[in-house]
């Protein structure tokens, strides 16, 4: 706006009023394009910027991926794409003698393990212990930020269709051969008709630490980083048994690769959950668990027979947030064949936290005082930065949060069904979410149990972008 005041003076003194009001236009359009931003507080301008970017990459060809012998991909096998191209995986003991998957991002020189869970669910439960619950997940995300060398955590919910198999696998293996012949047909046709319809849910966790424990710290590798997770595992998995997530266990490797692969490639559910009751294994590598063919869309992604589409949430639940806000979310849907739900969390620093929620009450109070007549929402947005400065003066922990929501089909026809499906769900859960338009495959990728932080893998820092 300065420069262009100054422009339009210097105008008008060598050119005369006509030019100065053309320059003044054209510093005045470009000020609009920043400053007019639409309900994802998204300005023109930035919008802009994400489709010239979308079409450099197009026009590269970088959001196609062949892989495997005869792809495109150098190392010849199928490793996952994108951000997680140069990840690696190892596999450690911890103290009380399980096996956990360790995941290496050299780029960010961060290191993963990914807990899975077996939520309890909301049934048949008091809304007494519902509460606790609730309030154990608040500790549990608030000691978070005491970890030595945490950087992020993610909780991802995901629904699936059920294959049928373990139920087969349990019935056969129970059923006596004496039975009467009505039993075995009506367990016969119980195993053939039940899986029709239901679906499987299943949670993890994933731990994301730095490769230094402490700012200043010695970098670690992946055996002293393992090393150091093998006795402060247990101490995470039993904390979570208050919280509501059930028995949780760190995933080996072997589990992981399969979690990943089915991600990429839903056909080989059916295929690794055969295997597995008849007694094999579907021995699978970290290479092996990437799509042989993938394309990133503007609105989708496309990889090995599946259409997927993310969106990232733009703005948070408005008002009292009660605890069954998310039911419907996280519930299986009959539109949408694969549905991922992430919520992502970045502890920040106590040191830091201090002068975040400073800033944010005082930016509250200001606008609540700028007009004679403030509005019900800006008098609520001060009684809410009020209360988040006095919670967190009183020891609370402060945290970065966001969520990402896939949903895959294995048919192009229900795509426009499963996309409209989550507009419904999101609206019924008050989230205001927005299509990755552009980064697709990106978003796909940090909504699966990876450990991947996004704002470390972009251009301009995260810090910098902040204090812009």
């Amino acid at each position: 706006m300065f420069v262009g005041i100054v422009a339009a003076i210097v105008a008008s003194m060598f050119a005369g009023l006509g030019p100065a009001l053309m320059v003044a236009g054209i510093f005045g359009a470009v000020l609009l394009t920043v400053s007019v931003k639409d309900k994802h507080g998204q300005s023109a301008l930035g919008r802009t910027v994400v489709r010239v970017n979308w079409l450099r990459t197009k026009f590269k060809g970088a959001n196609v991926y062949r892989s495997g012998p005869v792809g495109r991909a150098k190392w010849g096998t199928f490793q996952l794409p994108g951000l997680a191209a140069a990840s690696q995986l190892t596999e450690w003991d911890d103290s009380h003698g399980r096996r956990f998957a360790l995941i290496s991002t050299p780029a960010t020189r961060h290191f993963t393990i990914v807990l899975a869970t077996e939520p309890d669910g909301a049934a048949l439960v008091d809304q007494e212990q519902v509460n606790n619950q609730v309030a154990e997940y608040g500790i549990w995300l608030s000691n978070l930020g005491d970890e030595p060398g945490i950087e992020a955590a993610s909780v991802t919910i995901e629904t699936a269709p059920d294959t049928g198999t373990r139920l087969r696998g349990e019935v056969e293996g129970s059923m006596d051969p004496d039975a009467p012949e009505f039993a075995r047909a009506m367990l016969t046709e119980v195993m053939q008709s039940y899986p029709v319809g239901s679906a499987t849910i299943r949670a993890y966790i994933a731990l994301t630490f730095s490769a230094t424990s402490r700012i200043g710290g010695k970098r670690r590798n992946a055996a002293e980083v393992a090393t150091d997770l093998a006795a402060r595992i247990p101490g995470l998995t039993s904390s979570l048994a208050s919280t509501g997530a059930g028995a949780a266990r760190p995933l080996g490797a072997q589990e992981l690769c399969e979690v990943i692969r089915v991600a990429y490639d839903p056909a080989a559910a059916l295929l690794i959950d055969q295997a597995k009751a008849a007694g094999d294994t579907a021995d699978l590598t970290w290479t092996d668990v990437g799509p042989a063919s993938a394309e990133a869309h503007w609105d989708s992604y496309r990889h090995d027979g599946a259409v997927s589409t993310s969106w990232t949430m733009t703005s948070p639940p408005r008002g009292v947030v009660q605890s069954g806000i998310l039911a419907r979310l996280l519930a299986p849907h009959r539109d949408i064949a694969r549905k991922r739900v992430t919520l992502l969390y970045r502890p920040i620093d106590p040191a830091r936290a201090a002068a975040l929620v400073e800033a944010d009450l005082n930016a509250a109070q200001f606008n609540s005082t700028a007009s004679t007549k403030p509005t019900a929402r800006s008098t609520l947005s001060t009684r809410s930065a009020q209360a988040t400065a006095s919670e967190e003066a009183s020891g609370a922990g402060l945290m970065n949060f966001g969520l990402i929501v896939t949903a895959t089909t294995t048919d192009q026809a229900h795509e426009a069904d499963a996309r409209a499906a989550i507009d419904s769900l999101t609206a019924a859960a008050r989230l205001r979410m927005r299509p990755a338009f552009g980064s697709q495959d990106s978003a796909f990728a940090a909504a699966l149990p990876l450990g991947l932080i996004l704002p470390r893998h972009l251009r301009i820092p995260n810090e910098v972008r902040e204090a812009l």
